[in-house]
């Protein structure tokens, strides 16, 4: 009979070792389950998941579920490093890698994508084939921009001509509603924004105004395979306009999550305008402060550079005096060498978050494109 103290003291220890102490798939500290069928240590989160791969994985808690000896001995023999070597050996460097903040479907599909369909392997390799081909067409539901419904849309992403078009006919000679440049596109999953699980919101470049395109599709896979089909052709076009930079350098670029998003109240330039709520965008990449009348906006009503201290940026916690139209007490100053702005928030929390994501743009030093999109906006006023 298998002495449970002593496989229970075992496994503590295993988990306690460097490669076992973040879970194997999205990097949470202190796994408190483990695959006894894979040999790897995962979260809370992730074991639900495998708990639905009845033939890839087999999952238990360390510290409850009783371990008999020959699991125990898979556990010793494996765990999370000798996972990945096989598991993850030939993971596309644009191809991306969930972490602990990220949605479901993102886990999901990336557990199911190295476990189940084994894509990352010798064998399953040929399945990247489905969003790494350099060219992906399909349907998604996409949000009408002046209305709350979602009609389905054909979509067709080139990485021949680095664009990506939709279309609101199945008529070839009706042509693309919409042709958006890969250059400026980036691609961040939005469920509750969006009011589905699967929900991905595009954004990109138009006449140097930022514009949002909200999509989903019923399957999870599908979903995620256009995300990573629109990280592969963004990986190809920047590996064509920075030809000698590396994978690690591009890989930041390909696209990214904003920094913080909200609703805030503002006022005018004067600060003797009424409040009002709009929903702000902090895109730390890109230096903008973008804000839009409603979370699910189209297009932009208005955007802020956000510069360096250097350059005279400040940003503080604030009681504005004689404000009106405020619903709101929690506030925030933005100084920058040419205005101040005033914006109020709802809790106390939202004012401290601001002020710190605000903090760690103005923290980092300016890029060369950084300069360039600062020039950009001062042409547009």
């Amino acid at each position: 009979m298998a002495n449970h103290d002593r496989n229970k003291k075992i496994l503590l220890d295993l988990v306690k070792q460097p490669d076992n102490s973040r879970c194997a798939d999205c990097g949470a500290l202190d796994p408190d389950w483990a695959s006894y069928k894979l040999g790897v240590f995962v979260c809370l989160t992730c074991s639900g998941t495998h708990r639905n791969l009845a033939s890839a994985s087999r999952i238990k808690s360390i510290r409850l579920d009783f371990w008999d000896d020959e699991m125990m001995e898979l556990m010793r023999a494996n765990g999370n490093a000798s996972a990945r070597a096989v598991y993850e050996m030939a993971v596309p460097p644009f191809y991306y890698r969930p972490q602990q903040q990220d949605c479901a479907v993102l886990r999901e599909q990336w557990i199911r994508a190295k476990y189940e369909r084994q894509e990352f392997t010798t064998q399953g390799m040929h399945l990247q084939q489905v969003y790494n081909s350099g060219l992906y067409e399909g349907s998604l539901w996409k949000k009408g921009r002046d209305n709350g419904h979602f009609l389905k849309r054909r979509f067709v992403l080139s990485e021949r001509d680095f664009t990506l078009r939709y279309f609101t006919s199945d008529t070839p000679s009706k042509g693309a509603k919409a042709v958006i440049a890969v250059k400026t596109l980036n691609a961040t999953f939005q469920p509750e924004k969006i009011g589905h699980p699967h929900g991905l919101q595009l954004t990109y470049l138009c006449e140097d105004h930022t514009r949002n395109l909200f999509v989903y599709h019923q399957e999870s896979q599908e979903i995620v395979s256009w995300f990573n089909a629109i990280r592969a052709t963004r990986f190809a076009y920047l590996k064509t306009a920075f030809p000698t930079a590396n994978d690690s350098e591009l890989s930041p670029w390909i696209t990214r999550n904003y920094l913080k998003e909200g609703y805030m109240e503002k006022t005018g330039p004067m600060q003797r305008e009424p409040f009002k709520k709009r929903w702000f965008v902090l895109d730390a990449q890109d230096r903008k402060l973008l804000y839009f009348k409603t979370q699910l906006d189209a297009v932009e009503l208005g955007v802020a550079f956000i510069g360096s201290e250097k350059q005279g940026y400040s940003v503080q916690e604030c009681e504005p005096k004689g404000a009106h139209g405020n619903k709101w007490k929690f506030g925030v100053t933005l100084e920058t060498p040419e205005r101040r702005f005033i914006f109020m928030c709802e809790q106390e929390s939202e004012q401290k978050e601001w002020v710190a994501a605000f903090s760690q743009v103005m923290s980092r030093p300016l890029l060369a494109q950084d300069h360039a999109t600062e020039v950009k906006l001062r042409r547009r006023r």
